[in-house]
């Protein structure tokens, strides 16, 4: 499964579920600022990630062979940076809309992420640049 789509998918569903059950878990004053101030965290750290795997001239889309192991710009702290930057959207825009149903379905789109489309990922990489896959693994965590 394409990782925006799980995504896309979960913030559908929590704003179907919101829409159905409009329940609350912040206070307003405190989910708005905090919630729009997530989602541009989230979408800086996409785009610092998109760039930084331009300038290394490897693919962004996980469907095309990756053609060298990024160590640079967020991928210095996290694998998986433009996975995060998914996760903190969603997380985001939980708490500006004030959503638990956007809430609830992060919990599952992040578990697919961690148990399905990573390790797929993550073995592949092992299996095209082994040592370098390896030692990148070893130094830098999953998300963070």
């Amino acid at each position: 499964m394409r990782p925006p789509l799980v995504y896309l998918s979960a913030i559908a569903l929590g704003l179907a579920i919101h829409a159905l059950w409009p329940v609350h878990f912040v206070p307003p004053s405190l989910g708005a600022p905090v919630g729009v101030f997530l989602t541009l965290v989230a979408v800086a750290l996409f785009l610092s990630a998109v760039r930084t795997f331009r300038a290394a001239g490897t693919p962004v889309p996980g469907n095309r062979p990756a053609t060298t192991i990024v160590r640079t710009g967020p991928y210095r702290f996290s694998r998986n940076p433009i996975y995060l930057a998914f996760s903190l959207l969603q997380l985001g825009l939980a708490l500006w809309v004030n959503s638990l149903g956007l809430l609830i379905t992060l919990v599952p789109a992040i578990a697919l992420m961690s148990f399905v489309v990573i390790p797929r990922e993550e073995r592949y990489l092992e299996a095209r640049f082994p040592a370098e896959y390896v030692l990148y693994k070893a130094s830098v965590r999953r998300w963070l």
